[in-house]
C-alpha cells in the first residue's frame, strides 16, 4: 500500500508553541512567504506573530538606523506586518527589557542599550539578528492554515537553527533534520513543472 508524500505526523500541523518554527509547505504561493521560516515568538488565544528568518532585505542596518552606523549585518525581512518597524532577536541575556523566546534567545529590548553597544564596539553581530515588520496572525488564523497543511512546525529549536546557517539553505536544511517525509518534501523544485 502506498502512502501520500504528505501523510506526515499530525503533530507537525498542531500545537505550536512559541519558540517553534514554522516552515512553509514547499509550493505556497503567497510571496511574502514561500519557501520561509519563521521564528514564532508568541503564540496564544489571541493570536500569533514571529519572524521571517531567511529573506534578508538589501539593506544594511547602518542604511536604516542612524545610531547603529557600526552595524554593516543586512536587515531581514521579518514580515508583512508593520514594514516600518524595526525588531530585534539575539543571545544577549543583559539586554533590559528582552522577552525570553526559548533558553537563551531573547526578542526585542531596550533599544538605548543596544546602541551604546554598538556605539563602543562591543555589539557581537553574531549574537544579534535585526528585522523590519514581522508575520502576524489574528485568534484562531494560523490554526487554520495548520490545519491547510500551509505551515509545518518544527520544534526542540537550538540557536544555531536560528544563527548558524546560510539563510538561502535554512528551509531545505529545516526539513531535513525534521527526518522522514520532510527530507522528501525538502527535496521539490520551487516550480513542480521543472521536475
Amino acid at each position: 500500500m502506498s502512502q501520500n508524500i504528505f501523510d506526515v505526523d499530525p503533530s507537525a500541523f498542531s500545537d505550536p508553541q512559541k519558540g517553534n518554527l514554522l516552515i512553509s509547505e514547499p509550493f505556497l504561493p503567497d510571496p511574502n512567504f514561500g519557501r520561509t521560516v519563521i521564528l514564532l515568538c508568541e503564540h496564544n488565544d489571541e493570536g500569533s506573530f514571529g519572524f521571517v528568518l531567511n529573506k534578508p532585505s538589501l539593506l544594511k542596518v547602518s542604511d536604516v538606523v542612524d545610531t547603529l552606523e557600526s552595524v554593516n549585518q543586512l536587515i531581514k525581512v521579518g514580515g508583512p506586518v508593520e514594514p516600518d518597524t524595526l525588531h530585534m532577536i539575539h543571545r544577549l541575556p543583559k539586554i533590559p527589557d528582552s522577552l525570553e523566546v526559548i533558553p537563551g534567545l531573547y526578542w526585542g529590548g531596550n533599544f538605548e542599550t543596544i546602541q551604546l553597544l554598538a556605539n563602543t564596539g562591543t555589539l557581537n553581530e553574531n549574537e544579534i539578528l535585526f528585522f523590519t515588520g514581522y508575520s502576524g496572525w489574528g485568534r484562531n488564523q494560523l490554526q487554520l492554515e495548520l490545519e491547510e497543511k500551509t505551515w509545518y512546525i518544527k520544534r526542540d529549536v537550538k540557536h544555531q537553527d536560528i544563527f548558524d546557517h546560510e539563510v538561502e539553505m535554512l528551509w531545505k536544511n529545516s526539513l531535513q533534520q525534521m527526518g522522514g517525509r520532510f527530507k522528501t518534501i525538502s527535496q521539490f523544485p520551487e516550480d513542480p513543472r521543472l521536475n
